[in-house]
């Protein structure tokens, strides 16, 4: 890929332990695995993350099936946002629809990949953020499993294909085990980046790192819960590192992304999934709303 392209790849603000900074890097690991209990620091290395992505030439697609609670602050800077099963469901689809209308273009122009496509016609890199990856996999009733698997099925594909047309998956979760079902396993396979803070069993650090990493599994299972934001992340190299994310508070996350709300890219696939932003509040009025008239006798 051309150096002059590369900062579209490259988001991070973490420092692993001998002081360097922890950069995520989408051109070496296009989707990635981050784990981490309540209060682990996971919410913070998202919101890092977040910010640092909000400040390039990218779009973000969000998906918090939490009705929103984590992701519902980003939408200046979301292209698209998901807050329900059957919402994510249907931005899934479209989201596999933009990938393959993205390989027809690159068929059409002989192209390898997203960055050998003419500048003109070249689409903008999209994140997609999963909040919580088990309210995906995870459903209530008989009814819900079909579109479970539908769902499952397009992250599987979106996560083996999407890399080339500069599509990547983050996805996050409290915990991640075989019990989640049928393609739990093939999905984490290709997310070879992972981040495991804190976990409350072992079972989520060894599906986070055993694969790639088997020693590191012992390293997050002893981070004490008194050090939020440490975390153990490795890669399919076989190497692992400890980290450890800044503070930052939703505030601020928001913030950044109101800031950098210029640079939404409108995906017109991605359309009907475009969240609403709400106004900013009026301002604080100055005086009495109700000018004062004088009492007559």
């Amino acid at each position: 890929m051309p150096q002059s392209h590369r900062h579209h790849h490259r988001a991070g603000h973490q420092l692993a332990k001998d002081g360097t900074a922890f950069v995520r890097d989408y051109q070496k690991i296009p989707h990635a695995l981050t784990l981490g209990a309540n209060q682990s620091g996971k919410s913070m290395y998202q919101r890092n993350l977040i910010a640092g992505l909000a400040k390039l030439p990218v779009g973000l697609v969000g998906i918090d099936c939490k009705r929103g609670v984590e992701q519902r602050g980003y939408a200046p800077r979301l292209s698209a946002l998901a807050v329900t099963p059957d919402e994510a469901s249907r931005l899934l689809e479209a989201l596999v629809g933009e990938m393959e209308a993205r390989f027809d273009l690159l068929s059409e122009h002989g192209a390898t990949d997203l960055w050998s496509l003419p500048t003109k016609v070249r689409p903008v890199p999209l994140v997609v953020l999963v909040d919580e990856v088990a309210e995906l996999f995870l459903t209530a009733a008989k009814k819900d499993e079909e579109r479970r698997d539908r769902m499952v099925t397009h992250m599987i594909r979106l996560a083996q294909m999407a890399r080339a047309i500069g599509i990547y998956l983050e996805v996050c979760g409290q915990r991640f085990g075989s019990d989640l079902g049928k393609g739990a396993t093939m999905l984490r396979a290709q997310l070879t980046g992972r981040v495991v803070h804190r976990v409350n069993d072992k079972q989520t650090a060894d599906m986070g790192l055993g694969d790639i990493a088997p020693e590191a599994v012992f390293a997050a299972t002893t981070i004490p819960p008194d050090r939020p934001g440490v975390a153990v992340a490795g890669d399919s190299s076989g190497g692992w590192s400890r980290i450890r994310t800044p503070e930052m508070t939703p505030a601020q996350a928001v913030a950044v992304c109101r800031e950098y709300a210029h640079l939404t890219p409108h995906i017109a696939a991605l359309a009907p999934f475009r969240p609403l932003v709400p106004a900013d509040p009026a301002p604080a009025a100055t005086g009495p709303l109700v000018k004062p008239v004088p009492v007559t006798e």
